[in-house]
């Protein structure tokens, strides 16, 4: 591991000797490049450097107990060998998880689809009230969220609903929300009390560029109509809906939310492109049914993750047996206690699986 720091350490210097020649600000390709190795080594490089200086405060500390004979300055400079040490251990620790393996799609913006299951009416309700959780919580990390798709029924709720959430390291947080939501409470329509269950499945994909997925002209069938719903006067007035067929896998985009036809179709094979991607890391995923095995939810669909049961305000997370009572906070896009445990969850089945190895 150290070997490794060290060389991590060495190239950390030569980004930061070539980021100031001036040759390398005229070439913005070049530039951004270095800056993003750079931002990615900075994390490991401060903390190999404070583990370092701890090294020496311990070598120090030592040398300087054998030479030292007032009782006082014994004691400190023992306090300063413990928490030397004990920052050491902590320092190690973080550098193996800084140096896992990175999932090469965690700086990507994210596309979410949600779709409402078992439950009718109450399960859009749901699946709608999830988008407004998501939404908040994109809010409050400053990402920008963009709808795409969404098919609502009149009371309020979403039998489907698809976005974009854009933002510096989207996916790497949103992965973890992948799988079958459940909801438990008593719905609105329900005169005699009794709590139902209804759940929802929500699917993460990371945002595909063009260079991550090839599509053929002649795989696609493209659609125009006017859109349905509700809309700005001229959208429902003109042809500006799209819809796209991929023959090979049959999965079919519609998008309608902007006036433009242009704007929705650039829309749909963005959408497209990311459910292709998908598909290929799906595949990836089941060849690597182990690895999976050893991450906290990241890959199966159909895996029921999280239940939230209103009459006891309680969310609790199947995965990492987590269960908290804040119901009201998580719904109004408090995720982030969540997402810490199954980062951190993620993160020791990852290192655990790293020293079996």
């Amino acid at each position: 591991m150290f070997d490794r720091l060290e060389d991590l350490l060495i190239r950390f210097e030569e980004i930061m000797g070539e980021l100031s020649e001036p040759d390398v600000a005229n070439d913005q390709k070049r530039f951004r490049e270095l800056m993003k190795e750079q931002s990615n080594l900075t994390p490991i490089v401060e903390a190999y450097k404070e583990y370092k200086k701890c090294k020496e405060t311990v070598d120090e500390s030592l040398a300087m107990l054998e030479e030292e004979s007032d009782e006082e300055m014994r004691e400190m400079l023992k306090e300063e060998l413990a928490d030397a040490r004990n920052r050491i251990e902590e320092l190690e620790r973080e550098l193996k998880i800084l140096l896992l393996p990175k999932d090469p799609n965690d700086d990507k913006n994210v596309m979410v689809e949600i779709r409402a299951g078992a439950g009718g009416d109450e399960a859009a309700l749901f699946a709608a009230e999830i988008y407004r959780m998501y939404v908040h919580y994109a809010e409050s990390r400053h990402w920008k969220v963009e709808l795409i798709e969404a098919e609502e029924i009149g009371i309020g709720g979403m039998k489907s609903v698809t976005f974009m959430i854009t933002g510096q390291g989207a996916y790497s947080v949103m992965k973890y929300e992948s799988g079958v939501h459940r909801v438990q409470r008593v719905p609105e329509t329900e005169s005699g009390g009794r709590i139902h269950t209804s759940t929802i499945t929500v699917a993460v994909m990371p945002e595909a560029e063009e260079v991550d997925v090839q599509i053929d002209e002649k795989d696609i069938r493209i659609d125009v109509m006017r859109a349905s719903g509700s809309g700005g006067q001229c959208v429902n007035t003109t042809d500006s809906a799209v819809r796209l067929t991929h023959m090979p896998t049959g999965i079919v985009i519609y998008s309608q939310t902007e006036k433009s036809q242009i704007q929705n179709k650039a829309k749909a094979f963005a959408l497209l492109r990311a459910k292709l991607y998908d598909l290929e890391q799906q595949k990836k995923h089941d060849a690597e049914s182990e690895l999976r095995r050893s991450q906290v939810g990241t890959g199966d669909r159909s895996e029921k993750i999280r239940t939230y049961n209103f009459p006891q305000g309680r969310v609790t997370d199947h995965r990492i047996k987590l269960t908290l009572y804040t119901l009201d906070a998580v719904m109004n896009g408090d995720l982030q206690e969540i997402i810490e445990h199954l980062i951190a969850a993620d993160q020791a089945a990852k290192l655990a699986k790293m020293n079996e190895g």
